[in-house]
């Protein structure tokens, strides 16, 4: 990305090279890739160099609409102060801090991140036993008939480890700790995990 500098200021952006009048000077959009930095300078057509320090996971975090500066003969786009998204459920109110009910006289609800990821989850859980949930049927209808021995521990894994990592999640006090729940890191025998537990593989 580039910007046109006229006087100290950002006149004009270039997310993609496109040919565009200075001074009554025609540019073709090759001068973005052929004038060294330079010559593009020289005429003030700057690149911007990115600053992330601000910018966090948006998954996590509401970031600030980017912004644009130009100073020391560099343009920076750059972001404000991130600030966490609501980590736990909250009664929805209006603008006087009244509560919102929903047409059915109940209270609107605002889901936090850990109402979310513990309802991702529970959807993946439920994916998993899906394809077996034919084999409970089975049991329940046809007298002489059991549950195979591996499908039966593969679904008690399933709602074992369901249930632990939505205990890890609501033990989370801050949305970094949360995250925290979903980074992988290299272990010393070069395989990746993460603090939050793994469902089980699909059985065939």
């Amino acid at each position: 990305m580039y910007v046109l500098i006229e006087n100290g200021n950002i006149t004009k952006y270039f997310q993609n090279p496109k040919g565009f009048t200075l001074n009554d000077n025609q540019y073709p959009a090759s001068i973005f890739s052929k004038w060294s930095k330079e010559e593009k300078e020289a005429i003030g057509i700057y690149e911007v160099v990115i600053d992330n320090t601000n910018y966090k996971d948006p998954a996590y975090y509401n970031n600030t609409n980017e912004q644009y500066s130009f100073a020391n003969n560099v343009a920076t786009k750059f972001w404000g102060t991130a600030t966490a998204k609501r980590l736990n459920d909250e009664n929805a109110v209006d603008e006087d801090g009244n509560n919102l009910l929903d047409d059915d006289g109940n209270q609107v609800i605002n889901y936090g991140l850990k109402t979310e990821k513990k309802r991702i989850v529970k959807q993946q859980a439920s994916g998993l036993l899906a394809p077996t949930d034919w084999y409970v049927v089975k049991a329940s209808e046809v007298t002489d008939y059991s549950v195979p021995s591996n499908i039966t521990t593969f679904r008690a894994d399933v709602r074992t480890k369901s249930n632990e990592m939505e205990t890890m999640i609501n033990n989370c006090t801050t949305v970094d700790e949360l995250k925290a729940l979903y980074e992988y890191t290299e272990q010393q025998d070069g395989t990746f995990t993460r603090p939050l537990p793994e469902f089980p593989k699909e059985v065939i």
